[in-house]
């Protein structure tokens, strides 16, 4: 059966033949005697002796006239109103991926971030998943030595003999996750950053000669991970420090305690007296 046009002058949108799809005779009326489905073939453009551009238009009715919904163009491209269903419509595993062609898309405009998301085969032959950029940092090498925390005294700080002491770092110069709290002097782990940590520390002593001075790195858990000092037998003005490598777990504290036995009070500077903490990468 060949459906065909009487019209000598095809210009664009003309239809040269369609099968319409109707109940005339329903009972109900209304909606239900209209037009319910249809194919069409549709000219895409004004024939000529080297044109004859057709689309075939699919319509289809809820409550309405047939209308178009979906439509395969002159090139094979098919397009519809929506697709539903796994894999948008398509089966699973079958669409070959240069189908998915991101060229005319629009640029990011930024910086990746945490919350940007990817797309990711959960394993061979697996699901398609979504995946938060922050998640490429737990299995891509490379990247920063954070969190980072440097802090210092912010003047001279008094210790009394014979006392052990925390250290009143109380300025940040550095503290990419807050994790650093100047109120109490302590570094916490921040969540989702467990991991191996440097451990960097120096203290400066103001003008005393202890028998004994020595500083302390204490985890949450009071285990000593450095323990540092001298005999005083030297300038007034020595310093005591460390740098150890420690493995932190998520919410563990660290904090820098001094001790002296020099008779009486005695000062620690700002000038010398520093703390850094980073995490390493791994």
């Amino acid at each position: 059966m060949t459906l065909q046009t009487g019209e000598t002058d095809i210009a664009q949108d003309d239809v040269l033949g369609a099968i319409d799809f109707q109940a005339p005779d329903e009972g109900t009326g209304t909606d239900a005697i209209l037009v319910a489905a249809g194919i069409a073939a549709v000219s895409e453009g004004d024939f000529s002796s080297s044109n004859n551009a057709t689309k075939l238009s699919f319509k289809t009715a809820a409550s309405e006239a047939a209308a178009e919904k979906a439509s395969l163009s002159s090139t094979g491209v098919f397009t519809a109103t929506s697709f539903a269903g796994s894999g948008a419509g398509l089966t699973a595993g079958t669409t070959p991926l240069t189908t998915l062609d991101i060229d005319g898309a629009t640029d990011i405009g930024a910086a990746i971030v945490d919350a940007d998301l990817f797309i990711v085969d959960d394993g061979a032959g697996g699901t398609n998943r979504k995946v938060a950029a922050s998640r490429l940092k737990t299995y891509i090498p490379g990247g920063v030595n954070t969190p980072i925390a440097i802090v210092k005294l912010s003047g001279t700080q008094t210790i009394s003999h014979n006392t052990t002491t925390d250290v009143a770092f109380a300025s940040e110069t550095i503290d990419t996750a807050s994790a650093f709290n100047t109120g109490n002097y302590t570094f916490t782990v921040p969540s989702g950053q467990a991991g191996i940590y440097q451990v960097s520390v120096n203290v400066r002593r103001s003008n005393f000669n202890a028998s004994r001075f020595y500083l302390d790195v204490i985890t949450g858990g009071g285990n000593f991970v450095l323990e540092h000092g001298d005999s005083g037998n030297g300038s007034s003005y020595n310093t005591v420090g460390g740098t150890i490598f420690t493995n932190l777990a998520e919410s563990e504290t660290i904090k820098i305690r001094v001790y002296h036995n020099v008779g009486g009070n005695g000062d620690l500077t700002a000038d010398g007296t520093y703390l850094a903490i980073m995490k390493l990468i791994q």
